[in-house]
């Protein structure tokens, strides 16, 4: 099988998540996506995290009526912080039968170049970048790499902060949460508080 990681905080995980990764599972050559649950971003301060676990049974309860997208907690098993070089030795390790590409918003790719390793992602893992609007330009070389491939997929612009913070100013941000998890988060109380 060829699959997509889509790697993310999730916290949460939003109907713009969910637009991406059906879209790329319907429309790209992948097979399926994993929405790789990452325990600590090295680059977000981890007291603005919500528990690991509650962020992964989100993603199952957005994830559960899309037979192609997954949930997973590979990260959550690797030494923390991690990077994504590691996940991705550590899988082919561990499923040497299936193929990874990478997921990325064009932001992401413009940042590639600083990522730990990122020449060995970009010789052995295909990486399939999505539409932002405030992405800036990527390097000329990154664009032309014959294993990075644009996606047409729809230009989603939903932030995971911006909802917390209208959580936490008691607005109502249900539009943008799968039903599901809009039922946790409500349920819960969760982000009720400003982080």
């Amino acid at each position: 099988m060829k699959i997509g990681l889509y790697f993310g905080t999730f916290n949460p995980i939003h109907v713009g998540h969910l637009i991406i990764a059906n879209h790329l599972a319907e429309y790209a050559d992948l097979d399926q996506i994993w929405m790789v649950v990452t325990p600590h971003n090295p680059h977000k301060e981890k007291r603005t995290l919500l528990d690991d676990y509650q962020r992964l049974h989100l993603v199952h309860l957005a994830t559960e009526a899309y037979p192609k997208i997954k949930p997973s907690d590979i990260e959550f098993k690797l030494p923390q912080p991690n990077y994504t070089v590691t996940t991705l030795v550590h899988l082919q390790e561990k499923f040497p039968q299936h193929e990874f590409a990478l997921i990325m918003g064009e932001d992401n790719l413009n940042s590639l170049h600083k990522w730990k390793n990122y020449e060995y992602m970009l010789a052995h893992h295909a990486i399939y970048v999505y539409p932002r609007i405030a992405a800036g330009e990527a390097l000329p070389e990154l664009l032309q790499h014959p294993n990075v491939h644009k996606i047409n997929a729809p230009v989603v612009e939903i932030s995971s902060t911006a909802i917390r913070e209208g959580i936490a100013q008691q607005k109502n941000v249900r539009p943008l949460l799968p039903e599901a998890v809009w039922a946790y988060v409500d349920a819960n109380l969760l982000y009720r508080e400003k982080k």
